[in-house]
């Protein structure tokens, strides 16, 4: 199966919830009519693609209507693809990884996949012929290390690893000089999901980033925060607070195949100007893809 099958399978959910509204709303007209405007609009914030987003992506429809005349819907139709496909394709889709080694580190609340999504983006690379080393920095946690473990042993990635309560600087400080001395591709970070409040969790974070431009000034890096689709609106707030608090460079959105909210993908990448770079659509290492933003579309609508 290849993203576009696997994505379509995986938004059903999605789907069957747009093509009750907007499947009607392109069927349901036979003009391009305020109403239908209005009816569009109101169905895009049902699938979750927020006000501000569905409001602008219906106003930049309108404009192209007028601009390229169309008269039908099935052309406007087709006109929306093109918009929300434009709206997508923020920054680079792929992963920065052009140096040896890479840094990936890898942040988000607990709960929304991110430690399973490390296990599943190693085998990845793995599978891609790259050495690559997790460290455990989610020392807060008494599961998170142990749970990477067994994902270093399925997927052949090293791991570097502390004790439960170990100050994740100095594990992530480890994990760079073993990934030194083994002359490792991709180095994958995990952090603490929760700290006691959001100072602690950036003073953690920002102490993370010191260590790895002061050890790898030159590398590749990136700041993969993963949202869980299944939380809509709350994801969108989540990720706004960790780009102020972390500098955000990439999404990697999680479960996306248990929900009915899959245009929240378009609302983070327009709303926030972050590339979607992986989306999960399943429980196999391989559901973890890359993403394409006009297959992600055409399988949505």
């Amino acid at each position: 199966m290849g993203f576009f099958d696997k994505i379509k399978a995986g938004l059903t959910k999605t789907r069957d919830a747009l093509s009750n509204t907007l499947g009607q709303v392109f069927s349901g007209f036979s003009e391009l009519d305020d109403d239908f405007y209005d009816e569009l609009e109101e169905s895009l914030i049902l699938a979750d693609l927020g006000v501000e987003t569905s409001g602008k992506a219906v106003e930049r429809l309108r404009k192209r209507v007028r601009e390229d005349h169309l008269k039908t819907t099935e052309e406007a139709k087709n006109a929306l693809k093109d918009i929300l496909t434009e709206m997508l394709n923020v920054g680079t889709p792929e992963l920065n990884l052009t140096t040896r080694p890479s840094v990936i580190l890898v942040i988000g609340v607990n709960g929304v996949g991110k430690t399973t999504t490390i296990g599943k983006l190693a085998t990845r690379l793995v599978k891609e012929g790259k050495k690559v080393l997790l460290v455990a920095g989610d020392t807060f946690r008494a599961a998170a290390a142990d749970q990477l473990e067994i994902w270093a042993g399925r997927s052949g990635a090293d791991i570097v690893r502390q004790h439960e309560g170990a100050d994740p600087a100095s594990v992530v400080f480890d994990g760079i000089q073993a990934a030194k001395a083994r002359n490792v591709d991709v180095i994958l970070i995990d952090t603490a999901g929760r700290l006691h409040n959001k100072q602690n969790l950036m003073n953690e974070l920002n102490k993370i980033s010191r260590i790895v431009n002061r050890e790898l000034p030159d590398a590749s890096q990136e700041v993969l925060l993963v949202l869980d689709g299944t939380t809509g609106q709350n994801g969108l707030i989540q990720a706004k607070q960790f780009k102020e608090i972390a500098g955000v460079t990439a999404i990697a959105l999680t479960k996306l195949d248990g929900t009915a909210k899959g245009g929240i993908v378009i609302a983070v990448a327009d709303s926030l100007q972050l590339p979607v770079k992986l989306v999960g659509v399943g429980e196999q290492p391989e559901d973890l893809m890359p993403f394409v933003s006009r297959d992600f579309v055409e399988a949505l609508l």
